[in-house]
């Protein structure tokens, strides 16, 4: 195996007969890569993906967001955000008011606190993503980047007759 394939896949990159499946392991095995990688180096810095992708997402919408559109922006249930949320706020990092539309919601904004650190930790991100696909010139990137979008619309089109 080549040092460009040191990244194991399931199967071993076996299943020669079925290059869809061949496809959809290869990119589950590189997104696993990555995210373990980003994972071990945000816990270094004291952090956590989650962490990063909620003060994301709030850097995102400077003016804030409502739980819900806050959980619908990361994919995730209303009670992981509410329990990020919450630690969020406790470590002064974001503000939970309550909406002046609707008392009963709430509405998140990131602290000056939350804004430093998201920033420092946004910058580190950038500089890891940069390096891990170091070794593909800017073509490849953006060719890799092109498919993927017609991969997308792909499963889009396959979900949508698949309902």
């Amino acid at each position: 195996m080549s040092e460009a394939l040191a990244i194991r896949e399931k199967h071993d990159g076996a299943l020669a007969d079925r290059s869809s499946v061949r496809l959809w392991l290869r990119l589950l095995s590189c997104a696993m890569a990555i995210e373990k990688d980003v994972q071990r180096r945000f816990s270094a810095r004291g952090a956590t993906l989650a962490r990063f992708d909620v003060l994301a997402a709030l850097d995102r919408h400077p003016r804030g967001m409502n739980m819900g559109a806050l959980s619908r922006a990361l994919l995730v249930s209303n009670g992981n955000v509410t329990q990020l949320v919450q630690k969020l706020a406790r470590d002064g990092l974001a503000r939970i008011a309550p909406s002046p539309a609707d008392r009963r919601a709430s509405i998140v904004r990131m602290t000056a606190k939350g804004r430093a650190e998201f920033d420092g930790l946004a910058a580190a991100h950038h500089d890891w993503i940069d390096g891990l696909v170091a070794d593909m010139d800017a073509g490849a990137r953006e060719n890799l980047y092109q498919a993927l979008g017609d991969l997308k619309r792909s499963i889009a089109k396959g979900q949508a007759i698949g309902s």
